[in-house]
């Protein structure tokens, strides 16, 4: 460290001192000047640097340098004369001119570094990749965004060989030709895509310096690319999927305005895309409301809306979805159902099933549900009927599944690929019941078509026929169904000639046959031949372990004829169906089912007790006390119940006025016979003695 006296503290000694003190070589010992308020004086005591009036007492062998600034040719001469040999006197003027060259010099050192940040600031702030090798293939520059692209950091990159860092370089080539490389595609050892530019670096004259290469990491372009190829592949695909559908789409953004219909929609509604792209949701509608906005408003789908689109204000059902990406919404699709085009096929699909359903048999036993022992046997003993050729006599009451039975047997047998007839004999008159079931001969009575009619027997030849409620035929009707019975044959009304049938008879009643012989309305050889083999089908009081398992079936079935979503009963309206008798049996439990279907909300999926009707067991009422006239009883109870009441009570009056006889009664009632007997059992007038 060099020690500096500084003799004068005016501008120029105050200049020095300033240049000086930020040395780090040099230290000003002392600052001398006869003006005590000089400003070198001034600065010299803040930097706590010694001061003086006269500069002879500083004299001494720690003073290496003397700095004259006083511009006073004799003070330079006194002290020259009077300073150690050792001490360098140095006049003002030559001071200044080093200080000012060291000044220079400590700026030129913080512009370069200045330059040089700049410098390192825009290669790491490119999004390129810089790297840049000198004449001996050494890398000197290794940019941030190089480090990203091909995983080396710096330190691990600067001054190695360029081959080390980057084995598939051609910098060294670059710089043995010393021609630029433009856009070459690269694949790195890490798999990333680069495309780069490598160029020489040369001096104005000539000479070779090094080489510099920039490059682009292109393998998420690469892979956008393929997206949106993919994306407009498949953009294709779904145009060509919505324009070929035949239904009617349209698509709105989030604000409501259209932005895609399909040929189906400007087919149906008449109008095209120029009345609805860009324009509100509500411009097709011509009466409701727009389905689009409230399911924007929503959030939520619409189904089965009933609507009227276009000028030509078509009938359609309309359903609409929002469109949902990543949690916000983005729109909303709407498919279009024409009215008129369903109502149509509706008509058409139920002739269709009417055909069917008179002449195929649609269940089997799969479809018929038992696990009470009753039933187990009823379904065996069905199963091995099927097998034979022996007439079939179906047993139980109103509603127990008969039907379901005959069509069973008939898919199980060996005729199950010809006709199945049906024929209810208590739903067609009587006197019609006779040449429908054995047709009639041309001019058999008024209004005989020509030719003649085939009857349903012939009809089912090779077949099966099913004859419900055989208990009221005709006296007449029965004795020619027993010679079909008997001899495999039948003639026609009006007609002579016997034409032989193979036919299959399948027979159901809900009476009891065995009363209808005793009072004559039933012939007797005729029972035997029915009764070959009977099944006797449980009512459902008797299996109320199949509820459950029935309520699942038959609200399948439910759903699909009304097009609902209810997927099953509760467990408090279950047992509320459990305890109750069923007079009515199956076909009771889906009447009840549906009823409750069609009054439930669209978003309520289980029947719960609120749903039912009043169940009430006929059985736990007093019958007895239906004499009883005391009017606080009667106004207790409903009027359903006080009609069935008065009923039973006028039943009861009627067979005692006519001793018992069930016939005359019913014939007095205007009932018929087999009516008389369900309302005996359902009133349980027998068990109590009414005779």
């Amino acid at each position: 460290m060099q020690n500096i006296m500084i003799v004068g503290a005016g501008k120029g000694g105050t200049a020095i001192l300033k240049i000086l003190k930020e040395s780090e070589v040099l230290k000003v010992q002392v600052v001398i000047d006869r003006n005590e308020n000089a400003p070198g004086f001034i600065l010299s005591r803040k930097e706590g640097i010694k001061t003086g009036t006269c500069w002879k007492p500083f004299l001494n062998e720690e003073i290496d340098i003397i700095i004259d600034v006083t511009g006073d040719d004799e003070v330079f001469q006194a002290i020259r004369n009077a300073k150690n040999r050792k001490t360098v006197l140095i006049p003002g003027s030559v001071a200044f001119l080093v200080a000012k060259l060291m000044e220079e010099k400590e700026e030129l050192v913080i512009k370069l570094k200045n330059d040089s940040y700049k410098q390192e600031l825009i290669f790491n702030a490119t999004n390129d990749g810089m790297v840049v090798i000198d004449r001996q293939g050494k890398v000197i520059l290794f940019n941030k965004r190089a480090e990203e692209i091909m995983d080396v950091s710096k330190e691990q990159a600067i001054g190695k060989e360029v081959l080390e860092v980057i084995p598939t370089s051609r910098l060294l080539l670059i710089l043995k030709t010393r021609r630029i490389e433009s856009n070459q595609e690269m694949v790195l050892k890490n798999g990333r895509k680069i495309i780069t530019t490598r160029i020489p670096i040369l001096e104005e004259n000539g000479t070779l310096m090094g080489a510099f290469a920039v490059f682009k990491d292109i393998t998420e372009v690469v892979n956008l690319a393929e997206e949106i190829t993919d994306l407009k592949e498949i953009q294709t695909m779904l145009q060509a999927i919505i324009h070929s559908s035949d239904d009617a789409i349209s698509v709105v953004d989030e604000n409501g305005r259209g932005i895609l219909i399909n040929p189906a929609y400007t087919r149906l509604t008449g109008l095209t895309q120029e009345q609805v792209i860009g324009h509100p949701a509500t411009a097709d509608i011509s009466e409701g409301e727009s389905m689009h906005m409230k399911v924007l408003q929503t959030r939520r789908a619409v189904r089965g809306v009933p609507m009227r689109l276009g000028p030509n204000k078509k009938e359609v059902i309309v359903n609409v979805a929002p469109i949902i990406v990543k949690g916000k919404l983005k729109g909303s699709v709407g498919v279009i159902h024409d009215m008129s085009e369903m109502k149509s096929l509706s008509r058409e699909l139920n002739r269709a099933r009417q055909i069917i359903r008179n002449l195929e048999a649609k269940y089997t036993f799969e479809d018929i549900i038992g696990r009470s022992e009753e039933m187990v046997i009823a379904i065996e003993q069905a199963k091995l009927g099927a097998k034979t050729p022996a007439t079939v006599l179906l047993r139980g009451e109103s509603g127990t599944g008969k039907e379901l039975f005959a069509h069973a047997i008939h898919n199980a047998s060996d005729r199950k690929y010809n006709k199945f007839i049906r024929v209810n004999c208590a739903a067609i008159s009587e006197s019609l019941l006779e040449s429908e079931l054995f047709g009639y001969e041309e001019g058999a009575f008024s209004g005989a078509i020509r030719g003649g009619k085939r009857g349903l027997f012939e009809e089912a030849n090779n077949g099966s026929i099913f004859l419900d409620e055989i208990g009221e035929l005709s006296a007449n009707t029965q004795a020619k169904l027993l010679r079909v019975l008997q001899e495999s044959e039948i003639i026609r009304v009006g007609g002579t000639k016997p034409i032989n049938i193979n036919v299959r008879i399948i027979a159901a009643t809900n009476v009891n046959l065995e009363k209808g012989i005793a009072i004559g309305s039933f012939r007797e050889d005729l029972y035997y031949r029915l009764n070959r083999m009977p099944i006797q089908i449980p009512p459902l009081r008797k299996r109320k372990e199949e509820i459950p398992i029935l309520c699942r079936r038959l609200i399948e079935k439910i759903n699909r004829d009304y097009g609902r979503n209810v997927e099953g009963v509760t467990e408090e309206a279950l047992a509320q169906l459990i305890i109750y008798d069923w007079p009515g049996n199956v076909r009771e439990l889906e009447n009840i089912l549906g009823r409750a279907i069609i009054f439930m909300k669209y978003n309520e999926t289980l029947i719960n007790v609120h749903h039912l009707p009043e169940l009430r067991n006929i059985n736990s009422r007093n019958v007895s006390s239906l004499g009883n006239s005391n009017e606080n009883h009667s106004l207790a109870k409903t009027l359903p119940e006080m009609l069935e009441e008065f009923e039973a009570k006028i039943i009861q009056e009627t067979l005692n006025r006519l001793n018992g006889n069930k016939t005359l009664t019913a014939k007095t009632l205007g009932l018929s016979v087999r009516n008389l007997y369900y309302k005996l059992e359902k009133f349980n007038l027998e068990k109590n003695g009414m005779q």
